[in-house]
């Protein structure tokens, strides 16, 4: 029998000073009103992580605890226990030695006697089941991901044609669940969740419906279904988004909240009508991918230490720029998370909010409530803020207001449609700031695109030629130079490249580039004293990126023009 906890969990975190008595307070009595363990009340409640609770009990009950976020899972051991019994008692088997027979069970609840002591009965005497901490999210993840995934679309589609479907029972209640058309949406969400989807495309066309998910940033193309299936599918989307489901002539957003794998997933929808029907776009907002650590966005160590530099300014305006789906937000969040402390008091104006984040007041624009950028700005002034985030700067009202609030103390954060750092100045001069106004209020300037990193498992090497050394700014007569190219195998789906990566150039304003902006000089002369200042762009950290062997010359000139290098 595992020994009970030294200490009770809500004195152990006070005692690490995770958490303060007032937070185990909230808990206990959000414990009364729903009977769940205080450890999985902290998580929710957003005081702690999963892995500081896994950690905090580990250390407590003197237990191995395992982080299945890195852990090589056993084949062998998947094979004793079924995805059923997995789920049932939210265990998730990690290791089994034949020899020893012993089998490392990850749990979330070690002192379950009774899921270890059916186990036991189920795998027989002679094997011996180790019970190892692990965190109820990452356990039900683990279970969906290496248990393959339970609704078959396929199966799904079966039903539904073999049997005939009542599209009027889709707007009832009752049942739901029962319908196939109901599992096939889920599913499908589901699938696409799992895929690294950022995106899901229903687009109707005038015989079938096309299936496609943006997975790094490029379409890729799923299933086709019949056009039949399209006006249940319209119907069911928009009633999971709350949407009007008799409106079809005009455009229409909406948001659905699903849980996955014990963890959160948004979905931004669009419905926008088209000559074959309404398309349907679904933005995938996973929390988790949403905020990554300041020293995880890939920035070298010197570029890494002028950013934190950049934030310590106490006022004046950072714009992170770069075209629509270049990773601004997932930038700026992870800004904001680095700067969030208890001392500060930070709050956002968003286009809606995509990630919910404890301490921050952020608000969402409001058409319905009259509720733009440049109202938000003027009522968020009088609530006595130290850093505002604007989602972005579109017309002069809104940049405006912004560069009075960075004028009058503040730190300002918003993000700008620009294809340069550089660029964002003449952008704004467009939009009607003046050049006295932004000389000495904006600290620095953040550009930024996506590229898609090589599959670790498939990349191939070879030798640069003279015109990729040319493009990658190597003398012609030099030694050889080992760079990288997709193939694709099966572990990439035959793509050639796994996940995305930013590429970043940052601008820090300073007294000379200022006086530059005050006299209206041209982008090629603030670019040139930008150079002379050390600042490099986007051109060289995709290039950065290509000697150490994390993506191709071909992925880079895809995102960024490398042609200027060629007359250099």
């Amino acid at each position: 029998m595992p020994e009970q906890p030294k200490l009770p969990l809500g004195k152990l975190l006070v005692q690490k000073g995770v958490i303060s008595e007032d937070q185990v307070r909230i808990a206990l009595i959000e414990q009364q009103r729903t009977g769940d363990q205080l450890g999985k009340l902290f998580i929710s409640l957003g005081f702690v992580t999963e892995a500081t609770v896994r950690d905090a009990l580990s250390e407590n009950l003197n237990q191995q605890s395992a982080d299945l976020s890195h852990v090589v899972v056993d084949p062998a051991s998947l094979k004793l226990i079924s995805k059923d019994v997995a789920k049932r008692y939210r265990v998730f088997p990690l290791e089994f030695d034949k020899q020893s027979r012993v089998l490392k069970l990850a749990m979330s609840d070690t002192n379950n006697i009774v899921a270890l002591d059916q186990i036991r009965a189920m795998l027989g005497k002679e094997t011996i089941v180790t019970p190892m901490l692990a965190g109820d999210s990452e356990i039900m993840r683990a279970i969906d991901q290496h248990f393959g995934v339970e609704l078959s679309i396929d199966g799904i589609l079966h039903e539904i044609e073999t049997g005939e479907i009542d599209y009027r029972s889709l707007q009832t209640l009752s049942d739901e669940y029962s319908q196939p058309l109901v599992r096939l949406i889920d599913a499908l969400l589901a699938d696409a969740v799992q895929y690294g989807a950022s995106d899901i495309h229903f687009e109707p066309e005038q015989f079938f419906l096309r299936i496609r998910y943006r997975v790094d940033g490029v379409l890729r193309h799923i299933r086709s279904l019949h056009k039949t299936y399209w006006a249940a599918i319209v119907v069911r989307l928009k009633v999971m988004s709350n949407m009007n489901i008799s409106e079809t002539r005009a455009p229409q957003d909406g948001r659905i909240s699903i849980t996955f794998s014990g963890r959160a997933i948004d979905f931004r929808v669009s419905a926008q009508p088209t000559a074959h029907g309404e398309n349907i776009v679904l933005r995938i907002l996973d929390r988790q991918k949403g905020i990554v650590p300041l020293d995880g966005l890939g920035l070298e160590e010197n570029e890494l230490t002028l950013l934190k530099l950049m934030l310590a300014r106490p006022n004046g305006i950072i714009l992170v720029t770069g075209p629509t789906g270049s990773g601004k937000t997932t930038t700026l969040y992870s800004i904001l998370n680095h700067i969030n402390t208890e001392s500060v008091n930070i709050m956002t104006l968003e286009d809606p909010v995509e990630y919910p984040m404890n301490m921050i007041r952020q608000t969402s624009v409001n058409e319905a409530a009259k509720m733009d950028f440049a109202s938000g700005i003027r009522s968020m002034m009088r609530q006595d803020p130290d850093i505002i985030l604007v989602g972005e700067i579109r017309d002069a009202d809104t940049a405006e207001m912004a560069f009075r609030a960075a004028m009058t103390g503040h730190q300002v954060y918003s993000t700008l449609h620009t294809n340069s750092a550089v660029g964002s100045i003449p952008r704004l001069l467009d939009i009607g700031i003046l050049p006295d106004i932004m000389a000495g209020n904006i600290i620095g300037v953040v550009a930024q695109r996506l590229i898609r990193k090589l599959c670790p498992h498939c990349k191939q090497s070879f030798q640069a030629d003279t015109l990729e050394r040319r493009l990658l700014g190597l003398a012609a007569d030099g030694s050889d130079v080992t760079i990288y190219r997709a193939t694709g195998c099966e572990l990439c789906d035959y793509q050639g490249y796994r996940g995305r990566m930013a590429i970043m150039e940052l601008l820090k304003m300073d007294a000379d580039l200022d006086e530059l902006i005050a006299r209206r000089v041209t982008t090629r002369e603030l670019n040139n004293m930008a150079l002379s200042k050390g600042f490099r762009p986007l051109a060289e950290d995709g290039i950065r990126r290509v000697l150490d062997g994390s993506t191709s010359l071909d992925e880079v000139s895809r995102v960024v023009d490398l042609t200027d290098r060629l007359n250099g």
